[in-house]
């Protein structure tokens, strides 16, 4: 299951879809907001992307992933919109033979996730000041970037 949505992450089902006969191992990680950042106070959290992109790139990370591992199931469950402290933004589940290559997959694919998925972050601190942020440094696109984006260009 892929899935990027705009309601709260239901951790115990995205745990449940990657059940499997053949998994003697699940894992899943959940990335939630926190209320520091370094010396920096975070209210909340907001995410944005270009959802057809982003399920796009994680299909792909997800089949390299069962290329490296022998994952029986997959799941990555991401949120945007507004997240506040303590929900949860990520949700990636693994169901392997063993517990070492659930723990190796799910570890692999947050990295690769939070580096390669097209999803920005705009972070809301106590001062009043925000920012929008990607690991990568890549800014932002604008609504105009997205239409192109959208009709081929």
């Amino acid at each position: 299951m892929i899935l990027i949505t705009d309601k709260i992450i239901d951790t115990s089902k995205v745990l449940d879809s990657v059940k499997s006969n053949l998994a003697g191992a699940s894992v899943m990680f959940v990335g939630s907001t926190r209320q520091y950042t370094g010396d920096k106070e975070t209210i909340q959290l907001e995410y944005e992307c270009y959802e057809s992109m982003a399920v796009e790139k994680i299909q792909q990370l997800v089949d390299i992933a069962a290329s490296k591992w022998n994952i029986e199931q997959c799941s990555v469950v991401h949120r945007i919109g507004v997240v506040e402290l303590g929900e949860a933004s990520i949700a990636v589940a693994v169901s392997t033979g063993h517990r070492r290559e659930s723990f190796e997959a799910a570890a692999w694919l947050v990295d690769e996730l939070k580096i390669q998925v097209p999803i920005w972050k705009k972070e809301f601190w106590a001062d009043g000041k925000t920012e929008w942020v990607h690991p990568t440094g890549e800014p932002r696109p604008t609504s105009k970037d997205l239409n192109s984006i959208e009709e081929g260009g």
